[in-house]
């Protein structure tokens, strides 16, 4: 199994519209038929501690059976009508993949 973990950290000065496309487009991601399990969300209201990173905008974690299954999704038409349309919108992004 591979798990692919996305931090996006989003522009401040986003419209809502921009920001509703953002949240739109994201989920759609789940949508993409190697994507086994998959989840978007922002930071938790969890307790505050030094080890502890809140300062992302959303999360989206996925889960592939295999490598074919994470890059048959990365070359996914959804995956890059996401990047080409929303790529603008973020200031940052982070990606942690791992097998499992």
């Amino acid at each position: 199994m591979v798990v692919h973990s996305v931090y996006f950290w989003l522009k401040s000065d986003l419209g809502s519209a921009e920001e509703q496309k953002f949240w739109t487009m994201v989920r759609a991601l789940l949508t993409i038929k190697s994507v086994k399990h998959g989840w978007v969300g922002k930071p938790a209201e969890t307790e505050d501690r030094p080890i502890i990173d809140k300062s992302y905008s959303c999360a989206l974690v996925l889960a592939f059976d295999d490598m074919a299954g994470h890059d048959f999704y990365q070359v996914d038409p959804v995956h890059d009508e996401f990047r080409t349309g929303c790529h603008t919108f973020w200031s940052k992004i982070q990606i942690y993949d791992a097998t499992c």
